[in-house]
């Protein structure tokens, strides 16, 4: 071996004691994660963004960062066992995928950061203080502000514009269902439509308030956001289309399962957003130093398919606007 060689082995030997040791000190952070429940195809794609955007910003599962998963339902019950399950594990942050979630974590704790990707009225909710100033130890991003729920009777109306009648379903438990259907209310007459609510608590008291309703003629159906929503999307849409109820929805989801129409947040966006804010966090900025945001980016969602199935011809400049349009 020349001598060049040997030494350059030598350097190379002595050095990767060094290197192991600086890699071996970096601390491992760790992030808890509670979201909805893992059958559903929507909650994957939102994790797989959530750490998409981590690992854009250099934190890489198993390497610098460990994610604690844990995969939630409705039960109230079920899910402060969670959040106490996270709270427990002493993580760096927590990411929450809406309001229940965030708020059994808070009951759990006040002093491990919590940031939200997706929160109905959080101030009005009490997740936080203000927007500008959540105060706490939870910030991240509101679903969308309340003066989008008129879009959705607006779009009702531009595609069947003979409606007389629009049942809201909406979960009358929580701060953003009761603020929901009051915008509902304010627009309604002007838009020449009497709403009513239907205040669903599980699969056979909707199906039932559904059936009910559709049994009068030129009535509608407007989804309002909820968990409730989500965990029964399949029934709520199959009910809407077998009443011939045309029906508008707040999230893009409902579509892809045979809804008419939705507009409301990107809520996969919100995720890729929410890694942003625990970026920041992991680096050493409060939670309580970020300031809650709205929503960038909307989406128009048609399925056309739905549309012909009720009889319903989408006028063209709402095609037009529309981000997805299922053939």
């Amino acid at each position: 071996m020349e001598r060049r060689e040997f030494i350059g082995l030598v350097c190379a030997v002595t050095a990767w004691p060094l290197t192991a040791r600086g890699q071996q000190g970096e601390r491992m952070r760790r992030i808890g994660v509670l979201i909805g429940a893992t059958d559903d195809p929507e909650n994957r794609a939102r994790l797989a963004a959530f750490q998409q955007a981590l690992q854009e910003m250099g934190w890489i599962d198993g390497r610098n960062v460990r994610l604690e998963v844990r995969w939630g339902t409705a039960n109230s019950d079920y899910l402060r066992k969670l959040a106490a399950e996270l709270v427990a594990l002493a993580p760096d942050v927590i990411l929450a995928g809406g309001n229940a979630p965030v708020e059994r974590l808070m009951q759990a704790t006040r002093s491990v950061p919590i940031v939200f990707a997706i929160a109905l009225d959080p101030v009005g909710s009490g997740i936080v203080d203000s927007l500008s100033q959540p105060g706490g130890n939870a910030t991240g991003f509101m679903q969308f502000e309340y003066s989008l729920t008129a879009k959705w009777l607006e779009l009702l109306k531009q595609i069947a514009p003979g409606l007389t009648r629009v049942a809201v379903l909406r979960d009358a438990t929580i701060t953003g269902g009761i603020g929901q259907f009051a915008v509902l209310q304010s627009v309604a007459p002007s838009l020449g439509v009497e709403v009513r609510p239907i205040n669903g608590r599980d699969a056979s008291e909707i199906e039932r308030a559904i059936t009910a309703f559709a049994g009068t003629p030129n009535g509608g159906l407007i989804v309002t956001s909820s968990a409730l929503a989500g965990i029964h999307r399949g029934l709520i849409t199959t009910l809407a289309v077998r009443h011939n109820l045309p029906a508008v929805y707040s999230n893009r989801a409902a579509v892809d399962v045979g809804g008419l129409i939705s507009y409301g947040a990107d809520l996969v966006d919100q995720y890729r957003r929410a890694a942003g804010y625990v970026d920041r966090i992991l680096r050493g900025t409060r939670p309580a130093d970020l300031p809650v945001q709205a929503p960038t980016k909307y989406e128009l969602a048609i399925n056309l398919k739905t549309a012909r199935s009720l009889g319903l011809t989408i006028p063209p400049a709402l095609l037009i606007r529309a981000d997805k349009v299922i053939e």
